[in-house]
């Protein structure tokens, strides 16, 4: 009965969020089936640029029209969560998204689809992308509380990871078989169901502000600030800012390395983006179940991330792939997510939208010039050039974030307090409770 129960405690850690929180199953639900749409539309998306086109770099300038939006306006979604009802603003930008969706599979259905066509609605996209998801995230926070927000960043990491699995597994069977305007008429159906979840919760109004909201550009200005508040703020920012940017263009790669390196079509794409999603729902249900923010997972998930590309770089066995994609989709978790709640946490009440619009500013707002960078290097010198860059960037920022954090160390058992996040030290962005 002891292992029994020992697996049973570890469930309920794990799933901790779902259990004591009727509002995050509802968005629990209602996303997962969002995100399994969401990646058969990328899926359906890039594969189809790179049939009418050829060219890897035209599939990383949809990269960059879908991210552009997110490097100028993510700070702007942030600051718009802090002074609205967030709700409304989640579902009034999902449903922008489904009408994107729609008009894609309407699109494609009658044949009359254009590469242009493709990066306009790719532009409207990531705008409701990037007002969409601060809100998102900071809703979670209203939803599950303070104590509960690590296990359930790391559950939504499943989740999404879970649809990095089954998405595009779906997606290139669904390509493969019927054509990329049936992947985007499916993912328009989803969003009508993450709509209908969050129009089900029940929700507390916000507590009211102390003081007048802010101007927008004073709300960015405040939230740039804060990125800068402290050294564990700082370090979180700027690694997630810097491998993001530079060493996860997985979206571009990805569908390259199948066609390019692996000389296979939209069916392998779709099977080797779903074993890095494998290891991705590894890595999330290792941060649920810790439950707890920490710098080190941030850095040595950074670290491992980038030594697994630089392994990727030289390989042309589909098998060998698979492995280290799967190991690499562990890691890539342990700093994303890590990161999230990092920011999350140290961030005030009035900065808790713009604590995630940070981070999800520094997740995707690099991606325009990355998603580029990786097309154009992959015309250059292959998918292992691209890898090989990618996982030297990831180390040395990894190495350097080490470096700044136990350089300013004042004993052993001090920095390392301070990295795993059991710190008393307290900034004016950062609440007395550990985070």
């Amino acid at each position: 009965m002891r292992p029994v129960a020992a697996l049973s405690t570890v469930g309920n850690t794990t799933f901790g969020s779902l259990r004591r929180h009727r509002n995050y199953r509802l968005y629990f639900v209602g996303n997962g089936v969002s995100f399994i749409g969401t990646w058969m539309q990328q899926i359906a998306a890039y594969w189809l640029v790179l049939e009418l086109t050829g060219s890897p770099v035209a599939v990383g300038a949809l990269a960059l029209v879908q991210t552009l939006p997110v490097t100028l306006l993510a700070l702007v979604g942030g600051a718009i969560a802090d002074r609205v009802d967030l709700r409304r603003m989640v579902v009034t930008c999902e449903s922008v998204l489904a009408a994107v969706a729609a008009a894609l599979a309407i699109l494609a259905l009658t044949g009359v689809i254009e590469v242009w066509q493709l990066y306009v609605l790719g532009l409207v996209q990531g705008i409701a992308i990037a007002l969409d998801a601060p809100a998102r995230h900071t809703l979670v926070f209203q939803i599950v509380g303070r104590d509960d927000l690590p296990n359930a960043i790391g559950l939504s990491s499943a989740l999404g990871t879970s649809a990095r699995i089954i998405g595009p597994a779906l997606g290139g069977l669904v390509v493969a078989a019927a054509g990329a305007g049936v992947a985007f008429a499916v993912n328009a159906v989803s969003y009508l169901v993450v709509i209908g979840a969050i129009l089900a919760m029940r929700l507390r109004p916000r507590p009211p502000r102390e003081e007048p909201a802010p101007g927008l550009l004073t709300g960015v200005a405040e939230a740039l600030a804060f990125a800068w508040s402290s050294r564990r703020v700082a370090v979180a920012f700027l690694t997630v800012l810097l491998v993001s940017t530079f060493s996860f263009n997985f979206d571009v790669l990805l569908p390259l390395l199948a066609r390019l390196t692996l000389d296979r079509g939209a069916a392998t794409f779709g099977l080797i983006a779903s074993v890095f999603g494998g290891g991705a729902l590894c890595g999330a249900l290792i941060i649920a179940t810790i439950g707890r923010a920490r710098l080190l997972l941030v850095l040595g998930g950074a670290l491992g991330f980038g030594a697994c590309q630089l392994l990727l770089a030289p390989q042309t066995a589909f098998p060998a792939v698979c492995a280290i994609l799967f190991v690499a989709g562990i890691f890539y978790v342990l700093w994303g997510s890590s990161a999230l709640a990092t920011l999350q946490l140290a961030a005030p009440e009035h900065l808790r939208g713009r604590a995630a619009s940070l981070y999800f500013f520094a997740f995707m707002g690099g991606a325009p010039l990355g998603g580029l960078l990786a097309g154009v290097l992959t015309d250059h010198g292959g998918t292992r050039l691209a890898f090989a860059v990618a996982g030297t960037v990831a180390v040395l920022v990894a190495i350097t974030g080490a470096v700044v954090v136990f350089g300013r160390r004042p004993s052993s058992s001090s920095a390392w307090a301070f990295v795993t996040g059991r710190t008393t030290t307290t900034t004016s962005h950062r609440p007395g409770r550990r985070s």
